[in-house]
């Protein structure tokens, strides 16, 4: 005998949850790489962040660039995905977005978010990863590598990550 089918509300609320971010890779005209100094916490990051409900992951990575830095930059193709298994005091994966923003003309125009942000700068692309923490540190090579490559990464939790010279 077969076992009866859920209703919809049931079936969608059985299903396992993630969080989702996005953000922008946005480099100057001497391919370094921006990155972010959050005030709350100990490492820099790729301007961007958490996916508001009803929000497209494109849209949020516009939004968040506008917001922590005052450009209004479109997303461009998407060039990593990134999915980090639950760690610490976050009890689900997260799945990342990585957006191309192209590069930062007039750096003069930034804008820096002082609310959450202490600082941003210009970083080579090593120096970028190494900057941030461990667990998103492979992003940047593999932003990198989908720019050059015209394809996007996927970067699963299990790959080890690296950072090219």
């Amino acid at each position: 005998m077969s076992k009866p089918f859920l209703e919809p509300a049931q079936w969608y609320a059985s299903l396992p949850a993630f969080y989702a971010s996005a953000c922008m890779l946005l480099t100057d005209r001497d391919d370094r790489v921006l990155v972010v100094k959050p005030n709350y916490r100990p490492y820099w990051a790729i301007p961007g962040g958490i996916v508001d409900a009803g929000e497209s992951p494109h849209d949020c990575a516009e939004r968040e660039v506008a917001e922590e830095l005052g450009l209004a930059v479109r997303s461009g193709d998407l060039l990593v995905v990134d999915w980090v298994l639950p760690m610490d005091d976050r009890p689900r994966s997260m799945i990342n977005f990585v957006f191309d923003g192209g590069v930062v003309a007039d750096p003069g125009r930034i804008v820096l978010q002082l609310s959450e942000l202490d600082d941003y700068g210009f970083f080579s692309w090593k120096e970028a990863a190494a900057l941030l923490p461990e667990t998103t540190s492979g992003r940047i090579p593999a932003a990198r590598r989908a720019r050059k490559d015209t394809r996007t990464v996927y970067l699963p939790t299990s790959q080890v990550r690296q950072v090219d010279e």
